[in-house]
C-alpha cells in the first residue's frame, strides 16, 4: 500500500461551490464557505477536494462557460482566497483538484470576441467556424447538448460557429498548436499555486471530425429521449487524435510531483479505457460512471465490474463514482436503504472513490419550481430529465436557519426534510449515514486489501452482489443485498468470519461460512480460511 500514490490510495470529494458555504452572505457560496468547512472533509477522512468551475465566467452554464481561465469569478471570491484554501487544504493534508474546461470558453472571453472581428482574425482558427452548406443553412447535423442545432450563426462574420453544449459556450479548436500550448500554460499556472490535480470537462469532445461530416441517426432514439440523442456523436467526439492530446496533458502534469487528471469521459467501457493512453500515458483517472447510468441490479453492476476489470490496460487504477453535479442524486435514484449498500461498494472495490458533496448525508433530488430553475440546460429541454437544479441544491449543514449554508436566501430551495438531513444531526447519531460513510473511510485507510489488494467475483444469485479483496495474507468478503428480500451467501471451506462493518451496523461478531443478509444489508468480513 506504501508504493501507491496519493490520488489511488485516497478518495476524492466533489464540491459544487455555488452550493457548499455562503461566507458571504450572497446566497452564493464562496472560496471562503468552502475553506471554512474544510474541517468537514477532514473529519469524514477524504483526501482530495475537487472544485467544479471557479474562473472567472458569465456564468451562463454555472462556471462552465470561461472567460478567463487566469482569473476567480468574484462571485466566489479572488485569487488571494483561493490561496488561502489551498494553503488550509494541505494544512490538513487535503489534496486541492480544480474542474478544468478546455473544450469551449465563454463567447465573452477576448479569444472569441477577437475570433469573430473577421475572418482574417489571427484569432479566427482559435475555434470552429464553417460556412454555410451548399444551399444555405448549418454545416451539419450535428446536435447540442442543450438542444437545437450545434451551430450558430454570426452575422457579423458570416460563418457558423460550433457549440457542443450552450450557444454561449463555443467550442476551440484543438487542432490548432497555438490553443494547445495556451491551454498547457493554464494548467502550468495553476500547478505553479499548488493545485494538485484536474478534473478535465467533457475530455472526449476534443477533437472533431476534420471533414464535419454527419452524425449517423441514433435507431434507439425515442421521443421523450434529450434531442442531443438523435444522433450518434460518431464525428463530433472520441476521434483517433484523441491519443496525441491526452499524451501531451499528461506531459504538463508530469512535470510536476503526484499531479492527478481525471477525465470525464461518457463513452463504453472500451472506449473509455483508451484514454489511460498506450503504456500509461493519458490521463490517470478516466471517469468510470457504470455506477451512475447502470440500472441498479446485482446482475447487470457484477457483469459490469467484470467487464471493466477485464477492459483495464495493465498497470492502469481503476475508479468509481456513484454521483455528481450532472446526474439524479443517489438517494432519489435507489432509495435510502439501498444508498447504504452503495456507499459500502464505492468504498470496498478496486480502484479511487469519488463522493458528490451531500451523497454522505443522503442528500435527495429537490423539486424546484420552475420560476426559480436557474440551469440553462433544463430550461432548453423540460420534461427530459435534464433539469440539473434538482441535484444542486445548497449542502445541509445544521437544523438552523437555512440549513446552516447561508445567512441569506439560497440561490435554490432548500430540501423540506434538510432539518433532519443534515451534518449536524448525523454526526451525533452513531447508526446514521454520515457515521457510516466516515467508518467505512475509516476501514478502506486501514486494510490493505481494500486500496490496493485484489479482486475476485463470489458466485452469487438474485439481488446479491459479493466478491474478495486480498492483499497481504488478508481477505476480505464483501456481501451486498442490493434487493429487498433476506438472502445468504455461502462460502464453502470457510471456517469462520469476523464481521467488520456492515450497513446497518450490526457490529463486529463471529459468523458462519455462510454469511446471511437482511434486506438492504451490506457486510464487510474478515475471512478464515
Amino acid at each position: 500500500m506504501n508504493d501507491l500514490l496519493w490520488w489511488q490510495r485516497g478518495v476524492v470529494y466533489q464540491v459544487y461551490p455555488r452550493s457548499f458555504q455562503d461566507d458571504s452572505g450572497d446566497g452564493l457560496g464562496d472560496l471562503a464557505g468552502i475553506t471554512r468547512r474544510l474541517d468537514h472533509l477532514k473529519w469524514l477522512g477524504v483526501d482530495a477536494v475537487w472544485l467544479s468551475p471557479i474562473f472567472r465566467s458569465p456564468m451562463v452554464d454555472h462556471g462552465y462557460d470561461v472567460s478567463d481561465y487566469r482569473d476567480i469569478d468574484p462571485m466566489f471570491g479572488t485569487l488571494a482566497d483561493f490561496d488561502r484554501l489551498v494553503a488550509r487544504a494541505h494544512g490538513l493534508d487535503l489534496k486541492v483538484i480544480l474542474d478544468f474546461v478546455p473544450n469551449h470558453t465563454s463567447d465573452r472571453h477576448p479569444w472569441f470576441q477577437q475570433s469573430r472581428t473577421s475572418r482574417q482574425s489571427p484569432k479566427r482558427d482559435w475555434y470552429l467556424w464553417r460556412d454555410p452548406a451548399p444551399g444555405g443553412g448549418v454545416p451539419n447535423n450535428w446536435i447540442s447538448n442543450f438542444g437545437g442545432a450545434a451551430w450558430e450563426w454570426d452575422a457579423l462574420s458570416g460563418q457558423y460557429y460550433y457549440h457542443a453544449f450552450h450557444k454561449a459556450q463555443p467550442d476551440v479548436n484543438w487542432r490548432n498548436p497555438e490553443v494547445r500550448r495556451e491551454m498547457y500554460d493554464v494548467m502550468r499556472f495553476w500547478f505553479d499555486r499548488g493545485v494538485d490535480g484536474f478534473r478535465i470537462d467533457v475530455l472526449w469532445h476534443f477533437i472533431k471530425d476534420a471533414e464535419f461530416r454527419d452524425n449517423p441517426p441514433n435507431p434507439h432514439w425515442r421521443p421523450g429521449m434529450p434531442p442531443h440523442a438523435a444522433v450518434l456523436q460518431k464525428f463530433s467526439t472520441d476521434q483517433p487524435e484523441m491519443v496525441e492530446i491526452i499524451r501531451e496533458l499528461r506531459q504538463v502534469a508530469d512535470a510536476y510531483p503526484e499531479r492527478v487528471l481525471i477525465g470525464e469521459i461518457y463513452l463504453p467501457i472500451e472506449r473509455l479505457v483508451a484514454y489511460y493512453g498506450q503504456d500509461g500515458d493519458g490521463v490517470h483517472l478516466p471517469f468510470n460512471f457504470q455506477l451512475v447510468t447502470l440500472p441498479w441490479d446485482a446482475r447487470t453492476i457484477a457483469a459490469a465490474i467484470d467487464r471493466y476489470e477485464a477492459a483495464l490496460p495493465a498497470g492502469a487504477w481503476p475508479n468509481w463514482v456513484l454521483g455528481n453535479h450532472d446526474k439524479p442524486r443517489l438517494a432519489s435514484r435507489i432509495g435510502p436503504a439501498q444508498a447504504r449498500v452503495a456507499a459500502m461498494l464505492l468504498f470496498t472495490l478496486r480502484g479511487t472513490p469519488t463522493i458528490y458533496y451531500g451523497e454522505e448525508i443522503g442528500m435527495h433530488d429537490v423539486e424546484v419550481p420552475a420560476a426559480m430553475r436557474q440551469d440553462p440546460q433544463g430550461r432548453g429541454m423540460p420534461g427530459t430529465g435534464m433539469e440539473r437544479d434538482f441535484y444542486r441544491t445548497p449542502m445541509q449543514w445544521s437544523a438552523g436557519a437555512r440549513a446552516g449554508f447561508s445567512d441569506a436566501d439560497p440561490w435554490l430551495p432548500l430540501a423540506d426534510d434538510c432539518t433532519r438531513i443534515n451534518v449536524e444531526v448525523q454526526r451525533e447519531e452513531p447508526g446514521s449515514l454520515l457515521c457510516l460513510y466516515r467508518d467505512l473511510i475509516r476501514l478502506r485507510r486501514s486494510e490493505a486489501a481494500l486500496v490496493g489488494g485484489s479482486f475476485a467475483a463470489v458466485p452469487a444469485e438474485n439481488d446479491v452482489l459479493a466478491y474478495f479483496r486480498q492483499a497481504e495474507g488478508q481477505r476480505l468478503l464483501v456481501a451486498l443485498n442490493l434487493g429487498p428480500r433476506p438472502a445468504v451467501v455461502a462460502c464453502p471451506g470457510i471456517r469462520g468470519t469476523v464481521v467488520l462493518a456492515t450497513t446497518p451496523g450490526r457490529g463486529s461478531s463471529k459468523i458462519a461460512a455462510a454469511v446471511p443478509l437482511s434486506a438492504h444489508e451490506g457486510v464487510i468480513v474478515r475471512v478464515e480460511a
